[in-house]
């Protein structure tokens, strides 16, 4: 085993018997007589386990030296992790040493299987604890920035929806945001987040459409070493990586149906089992859902489980489509345009009030996002000093022609071959750039990959 063991003891002869004991299970093992030398040998070794003798002073039985160096410990590493060394029959010292944060405790003379196996336990708390500690700084330093696409709007819809918000971010409600693909439901998801008491803890989004089913436990629940083939460390899940801040279940509706029962009872119960462990760990989260799907279809038992649903949905936030909120684009527009000129180190552009006005006509299939892809392109390739209709090609709405006989395939009400025939034809439409097809079909990648697998396209 890698890592460093401290051992502080002011008996020479136990301070060696512990170090041999040891030896073999750590890279390095250091002995210490007095625990004045703690704050020095904690900073020079960053040790996995440290052993803590009670009593130092000759004749002293109390435990009050040992009380005084765990507090030294525990100041300078919350994290640490410390087995203190009792006589026998100091069980009661040990105990409150265990109240105080030790992590366990062996009796002089003490049983060498005994201290082997509390030992190894302890070392594999302190890499839990590492691992964890690494994940969470990781995860908070990655989703706590704020994102470069405000929640922008001035229109009657947004105004509505930002009102919402001022009244549901304080609180711990679970939320569910409705809206097709591009309206901006993952800002919404982090607006509620940055307004709530959990602004300082970790925000985390999870896309639910593209986490396989055989990886579902894993990526929220996390796992133990060992639990499957590639399981060579401990991980810890998607609910205890956001523990006190807020998850973000991203494509909610693609969960599958046989998956959420699963996800139910975590939310009822807020704990959850890593794979391959038979210990349950508790979590608090606030959930963020999120769907393109309608409430309609959600309200389908066939599709969705109403119980998750009547847990997901405290409060219901529908995100309008651009189209339904025209007033916003020139808004929009300027600022992805501002953006992205900065961004490329590149001037400004003017964008003409008559130019504005007919962007915020157009429909905007993929809302948002579309919009905000076209003012990246127009402020690359602009070279005037103003925008012009050039530097905004928009697909145009196809002419309206007549309504011809319906098809034997267009009458076929088979939900698979149906399915099947309108993935082949956004594929081909798109000529099988799969994100292309993927946005206009309203899924995910992920999603059309298994879609195409499963009619073997």
């Amino acid at each position: 085993m890698a890592g460093t063991a401290l051992i502080i003891d002011d008996d020479a002869d136990v301070a060696l018997s512990a170090r041999l004991l040891l030896r073999p299970m750590f890279a390095n093992v250091v002995v210490a007589h007095d625990p004045a030398a703690l704050p020095a040998l904690m900073t020079a070794h960053d040790p996995d386990v440290i052993l803590l003798d009670m009593n130092f002073a000759r004749g002293q039985s109390s435990g009050a030296e040992g009380f005084k160096a765990l507090e030294v410990i525990r100041a300078r590493d919350p994290n640490a992790v410390v087995v203190v060394i009792t006589a026998y029959g100091g069980v009661n010292i040990a105990v409150e040493a265990m109240k105080r944060g030790a992590t366990d405790f062996v009796t002089k003379p003490w049983d060498n299987e005994r201290l082997v196996a509390t030992v190894t336990t302890a070392a594999a708390l302190r890499a839990s604890r590492r691992e964890a500690t690494v994940a969470e700084a990781k995860v908070a330093e990655v989703t706590n920035a704020r994102p470069d696409s405000p929640l922008l709007g001035s229109s009657p819809a947004m105004r509505s929806i930002l009102a919402l918000i001022d009244r549901v971010a304080p609180t711990d409600a679970n939320v569910l945001v409705l809206g097709e693909n591009g309206t901006g439901k993952e800002l919404i998801a982090r607006e509620l987040h940055a307004r709530s008491k959990r602004a300082g803890k970790p925000f985390l989004s999870v896309d639910l459409g593209a986490v396989a089913e055989s990886l579902f436990d894993s990526e929220l629940f996390g796992h133990v070493k060992g639990a499957f083939t590639d399981a060579r460390t401990d991980r810890i899940g998607r609910f205890q990586a956001a523990d006190g801040g807020t998850l973000f279940l991203d494509e909610i509706g693609n969960l599958p149906l046989n998956l959420q029962p699963k996800l139910l009872t975590a939310l009822e119960q807020r704990r959850v089992t890593p794979v391959g462990s038979n210990r349950d760990v508790g979590f608090d989260v606030r959930v963020i859902a999120a769907t393109n799907m309608s409430a309609a279809a959600l309200a389908d038992e066939r599709r969705f489980r109403p119980d998750l649903l009547f847990r997901l949905n405290t409060v219901e936030i529908l995100l309008p489509p651009l189209r339904e909120r025209a007033a916003d684009v020139p808004l929009l527009l300027r600022h992805y345009l501002a953006l992205y000129a900065r961004k490329y180190g590149k001037p400004l552009p003017d964008l003409p009030e008559a130019l504005a006005a007919r962007l915020a006509t157009y429909d905007w299939p993929g809302n948002v996002r579309a919009l905000r892809h076209a003012a990246e392109r127009a402020v690359i390739l602009a070279t005037g000093a103003r925008f012009g209709d050039d530097d905004f090609p928009l697909p145009q709405r196809a002419p309206l022609v007549a309504v011809a006989a319906p098809t034997p395939a267009e009458t076929d009400m088979n939900l698979e071959r149906s399915e099947r025939r309108i993935i082949e034809r956004a594929l081909q439409k798109h000529a099988w750039n799969i994100s292309t097809a993927a946005n206009e079909l309203g899924l995910t990648r992920a999603s059309l990959y298994r879609r195409m697998e499963k009619h073997g396209l």
